[in-house]
């Protein structure tokens, strides 16, 4: 019999987040992407990760990664601003196949979009991301200055749905309001804006409006968007070299460690689409 021999096929992306926000990156690559197949996992019995140690993150996102690998990723998306602040070099060392996070495209886009080195990047990010200090010390090792702005509740309100209804979106406008008027105050030579979270680009409508309405325009970097264009770069200078006998995979695979209704019903409003059946994953403890 004849080996069998190499050929072509989309290249399947294992993305994984500890929850639901990993899927606006998710949506970026998609559009950036289409052809490609997904395996998406979120660990949502084990979140958040920002409370958790780095030794334990870095657990869970072995256990999260080495999953994916088994079932046929060629390349490895970490749609976690924490699991990409403390785990993606343990990652790159363990796994066979290319890892990437979203904190270095994130800070990479923002790099390319400033004009002077003199101006202040401002990061809004979780309190755990803000703490690791990982947006700080990647735009300081590209010769830029940031300030990080922690915004503990808007990660709540998003996935309360508080962005929707008119009387609960004004709720989180003005807590949005508040936390920029904080930010820009402590850095008010700002020019460039990072999202990092991957629940921000929700949020981006209403960040453009309270910027206006602060008169304080700037560049938005959507660290979603950047790291799906990182992807593609780096899928078409290395692409991943495939078997015939490679499984048949779907386009979208949805797996999830805690409930598949919750995920499924929360994670549409992320993806921007409905999401298909979701499969309830043990990872253990």
């Amino acid at each position: 019999m004849n080996a069998p021999t190499e050929t072509t096929r989309p290249p399947v992306i294992g993305v994984f987040d500890s929850g639901f926000g990993g899927l606006t990156v998710l949506r970026a690559l998609l559009l950036e992407m289409p052809d490609a197949r997904y395996i998406y996992l979120g660990d949502t019995a084990r979140l958040p990760y920002g409370s958790k140690s780095r030794e334990t993150v870095v657990r869970y996102a072995l256990s999260s990664a080495r999953f994916l690998l088994e079932q046929g990723a060629d390349l490895l998306v970490i749609a976690c601003n924490t699991a990409s602040a403390l785990a993606l070099e343990d990652l790159r060392d363990a796994l066979p196949i290319p890892a990437l996070g979203v904190i270095e495209p994130g800070a990479d886009a923002a790099r390319a979009a400033t004009t002077s080195p003199a101006d202040t990047v401002l990061v809004l990010a979780t309190t755990a991301t803000v703490h690791s200090h990982a947006y700080a010390q990647k735009l300081r090792s590209l010769g830029l200055s940031a300030y990080e702005k922690a915004c503990p509740l808007l990660v709540p309100l998003v996935e309360e749905g508080w962005l929707s209804d008119p009387a609960k979106a004004a709720v989180t406008a003005e807590v949005l309001h508040i936390y920029l008027i904080e930010a820009l105050s402590a850095a008010p030579k700002a020019q460039t804006l990072v999202l990092g979270c991957t629940h921000y680009p929700l949020l981006l409508p209403l960040i453009e409006t309270t910027l206006k309405s602060l008169r304080h325009p700037m560049r938005i970097i959507d660290s979603a968007r950047a790291t799906a264009r990182s992807t593609a770069r780096l899928l078409a200078q290395s692409p991943p070299r495939l078997h015939t006998h490679a499984a048949d995979l779907p386009n979208l695979t949805f797996y999830a460690t805690d409930s598949t209704e919750k995920f499924q019903h929360l994670g549409s409003q992320f993806l921007g689409q409905p999401l298909s059946q979701v499969h309830l994953l043990d990872l253990g403890g």
